[in-house]
């Protein structure tokens, strides 16, 4: 009760408006945040408009050649025309909720510059910050998108790593590894504790008179939240460095400092201050990876097999930790599986085998390197260092293509039922946190949730929300999309809510299927028997009869527009009327069932919360839906 209480006082406290339809509108505001994305060729603008009729924050991204030079910083004013979109939902059941994100990060609308943005007065006196100096200065000397994975590990940024790359890197497992968190936290923490100790320990009257686990503790926790404060203090960097915060108040104490009493007062501060958190995967990614391998080392077998023994020489001593190291990445790896498939759709297979290299290269080389070269960079020594960091990084990349290539790399699977992961969840943290035999009771939900979430049926047909795009399941097993052209980014989400790892064909092609520009109509079968399936894909006019008898004549009718009343297909008319209520549809049509984005009577309030523009008609343009 007293978090449903929290998460409602939350959502109210940065309640703030958000535009009703998309608009087209000259504005000029205040930057909030600059982020340079490289990779796109790109910048991403937070800004506060002065005009009170938008938003008090409107996120747009602006392409290099309509930035103005120098580059625009925080805290400066700037003028432009953008295309304004409400922050979207889920266009697909299962999809990605940015409308919730942006309603907790403040944010009321987000939209793409059009034409130039103009600087309002003279550029920044005050220069770039030392975040984005250390960003530029990394990409300089390390060029191409390994500079980009470089950064990420010392700045947090993420914006000059190649799509290509990134897709590897997630395939593969090591995506965690661009994302500033426990990882990257504790490097910097013990890195300077351990220095601090070595180092103070050389001095006799120091190590006699003063407690050095102290003054190496008091080193590492500022190491931890200067380095926070460096990446721009993100909600995973937060969470990271609290956790690495009460750890060095243990062994300050001489308490046993990793346990699960760690991760639950850190996950406790985390709630009290975001409870949003809970729902995001970062949340759940990072603390069920802590949890399962603190339960996992805690289990006396475990303790005894994985222990060190007397007198055991080298050869013994390595084969025992590289045995541990796979086991723990395993367990990881099956821990977060079901986070992974929930959210994402997929998870990656080899990712413990990718681990087992990309983490000892990534904290006992690359980064150490880049952190040497950086301390040398004023005094004009830090060429081979950066040439070493720049070739580990070339390194890890190849181990992500090489992993991600190998056969079965990437497993996928279609929406999972929340009910489902619900059960696996309870099951899996049942199985962490009892210390009893009573512990395997947990593989009861566990095995049910796996077993529903896996045996539910792909689905034969994804609609999205707008009525633009579709894919369908064809009898020969492939998925085809509606329109050909469509965006990657449009068919990279239609083939993820699909369960479907191939290409998306043109539906055109498929067999039982006739096309022209405006329409497309396909016969399926299912259940036992044959289904029509038809869906407009031009905006024009088309013949009234024609048209009314070929609803008549299907089982579903898609389109992006209303379709007149005379316009009864057999079973479902998936038009825009429809879908402005139930949002994207993702249909069965073996069970006849169909799941919809939209809940009946929902009230959160980044659905609710919309505000009308009333803005001089000059100045903006009504664009529609």
């Amino acid at each position: 009760a007293l978090g449903c209480a929290l998460i409602w006082i939350r959502a109210e406290w940065v309640r703030a408006p958000v535009i009703a339809r998309p608009v087209v509108v000259a504005f000029s505001g205040t930057i909030q945040t600059a982020e340079v994305q490289g990779a796109r060729d790109r910048t991403r603008l937070t800004i506060a408009p002065d005009d009170r009729a938008l938003p008090p924050l409107v996120r747009v991204n602006v392409d290099d050649r309509d930035m103005p030079a120098p580059r625009l910083l925080a805290g400066e004013r700037v003028r432009l025309r953008a295309r304004l979109l409400p922050p979207p939902g889920p266009s697909l059941p299962g999809g990605y909720d940015f409308a919730r994100q942006a309603w907790f990060m403040g944010l009321g609308a987000t939209g793409k510059a059009e034409g130039p943005v103009a600087r309002l007065g003279p550029p920044s006196a005050r220069g770039d910050t030392w975040h984005d100096q250390l960003t530029r200065l990394m990409l300089k000397r390390m060029p191409d998108s390994a500079g980009g994975i470089g950064a990420s590990f010392i700045t947090g940024d993420r914006g000059a790593i190649s799509q290509h790359d990134e897709v590897s890197m997630r395939a593969s497992g090591l995506t965690h590894l661009v994302s500033v968190s426990g990882l990257h936290i504790t490097v910097a923490v013990t890195a300077a504790m351990w220095l601090t100790l070595r180092l103070l320990a050389l001095i006799p009257g120091l190590a006699l008179r003063w407690n050095l686990l102290a003054v190496a503790a008091a080193c590492g926790a500022f190491t931890g939240l200067f380095y926070t404060w460096l990446t721009g203090a993100e909600v995973p960097t937060i969470r990271s460095v609290v956790a690495a915060l009460l750890v060095i108040a243990g062994l300050v104490l001489g308490r046993e400092a990793v346990t699960l009493r760690l991760v639950a007062s850190g996950a406790m501060v985390i709630l009290l201050l975001w409870p949003e958190s809970l729902m995001s995967p970062s949340f759940q990614l990072s603390f069920i990876a802590v949890t399962s391998l603190i339960a996992f080392h805690e289990h006396p077998e475990v303790r005894r097999i994985m222990a060190a023994r007397e007198g055991e020489d080298w050869p013994a001593r390595l084969i025992r930790e590289g045995a541990t190291i796979m086991v723990t990445g395993v367990v990881v790896e099956l821990a977060l599986a079901p986070i992974l498939f929930f959210h994402f759709h997929r998870a990656g297979i080899y990712g413990s085998f990718a681990n087992i290299i990309g983490i000892p290269l990534t904290t006992f080389f690359i980064m150490p390197m880049e952190v040497v070269a950086i301390v040398l960079e004023p005094i004009g020594l830090s060429a081979p260092f950066w040439w070493l960091a720049w070739a580990g990084l070339h390194l890890l990349i190849r181990i992500s293509y090489t992993v991600a290539a190998w056969p079965g790399a990437v497993q996928m699977v279609a929406d999972v039922p929340t009910a489902a992961f619900i059960l696996v969840s309870i099951g899996g943290l049942w199985l962490m946190l009892w210390k009893t035999r009573a512990r395997f009771w947990g593989l009861v939900p566990v095995l049910i949730g796996c077993v529903w979430g896996l045996a539910l049926p792909a689905p034969d047909l994804l609609i999205t929300g707008d009525g633009r795009h579709m894919v369908l399941r064809a009898d020969d097993g492939s998925m085809r999309i509606l329109r050909a052209r469509a965006h990657e980014f449009v068919r990279q989400q239609l083939a993820q809510s699909a369960g479907f790892s191939g290409v998306l064909t043109p539906l055109a092609e498929a067999d039982g299927a006739q096309c022209n520009d405006d329409l497309c109509r396909v016969r399926l079968r299912r259940g036992g028997r044959a289904w029509v399936v038809s869906a407009t894909r031009s905006p024009y006019n088309l013949p009234w009869d024609a048209f009314i008898k070929l609803c008549s004549a299907s089982d579903i009718m898609v389109s992006d527009r209303h379709l007149p009343t005379a316009c009864t297909p057999r079973w479902l008319k998936a038009d825009r009327a429809m879908l402005q209520t139930t949002g994207g549809l993702a249909i069965d049509l073996d069970g006849h069932h169909v799941t919809r984005v939209k809940i009946m009577d929902d009230e959160h309030p980044w659905l609710a919360a919309t505000m009308p523009l009333r803005i001089a008609p000059s100045h903006h343009e009504d664009i529609g839906d």
